[in-house]
């Protein structure tokens, strides 16, 4: 039976962030994942939290050393945002799990009940690294008990990255500089080492698997420019480290269809 291991990044807010309630389904739908899933494929869900997070981490999910450090260890910001350094995240599961596959997810997006099914089969066509967008849905949603009605909007696609598959024993191969999550270009510097140590990489932008709670663009706001800028420099750091290993990638790549900028590394 196959073994996969997901890891989510927790955070303690109040109820006017939308996270407060987008938390809770993404637990729920990753347990309820995970039985439906169980005949055929097993998984383990582990979280990466601060310390003062960790209350937070929910049944059925093993919870890895806390967070020790934040992109606010590494640079000023007009606005101290306490974000995670995506590296930091992934160390940890694969400190936790010897399981033949890894998943990462925004900790606001939910799964359909065949996720990991759908994932197992998508594995068995030979896709050894793979990125699985989103869908959009409403936001109207009040309570656990709807999850049920969440499932059964289609919603609407969306271009960005934020469920990642890819196989543990390429990991510590990847490049992936100090790039935090909660930000631009973290999924860009993720999907980059996808595709450098990937055998048949592919991205699903049509398919049914995950969802969002509506669309909300928080990070567009311009007091959050200098963090942007620190994953784009970050970023092209390590897409540079990629290309300087591996050399340039072929026109149907992910380097092509999100190119790297190295000019961005000297306005960080």
């Amino acid at each position: 039976m196959r073994q996969m291991a997901h890891i989510i990044n927790p955070v303690m807010v109040g109820p006017a962030s939308d996270l407060f309630f987008a938390q809770p389904v993404t637990f729920e739908t990753m347990r309820v994942a995970r039985e439906f899933a169980r005949r055929q494929v097993e998984v383990e869900l582990f979280t990466a939290q601060y310390p003062e997070d960790r209350a937070l981490v929910p049944e059925g999910f093993a919870a890895t050393p806390d967070l020790e450090r934040s992109v606010l260890d590494l640079r000023d910001f007009q606005h101290r945002r306490k974000l995670p350094l995506l590296a930091d995240i992934l160390n940890r599961l694969a400190a936790a799990s010897d399981a033949e596959y890894f998943i990462y997810t925004n900790v606001d997006i939910a799964l359909l009940p065949h996720f990991y099914t759908a994932v197992n089969a998508l594995i068995e066509q030979g896709h050894d690294a793979f990125v699985i967008n989103r869908r959009t849905i409403s936001a109207p949603y009040h309570n656990l008990a709807e999850i049920p009605l969440m499932y059964a909007e289609a919603g609407q696609k969306h271009e960005g990255h934020d469920c990642f598959v890819f196989r543990r024993a390429v990991y510590s191969q990847y490049r992936l500089g100090a790039v935090c999550v909660g930000m631009p270009w973290v999924g860009r510097a993720l999907i980059w080492n996808l595709v450098a140590q990937a055998q048949r990489f592919q991205e699903f932008k049509k398919s049914h698997l995950t969802f969002h709670l509506g669309n909300e663009l928080g990070w567009q706001n311009e007091k959050y420019s200098d963090y942007c800028a620190h994953n784009k420099a970050e970023a092209a750091k390590a897409g540079l480290e990629i290309e300087r290993q591996y050399g340039p990638f072929d026109g149907h790549s992910p380097f092509s269809l999100y190119p790297l900028d190295i000019n961005v590394m000297n306005n960080a």
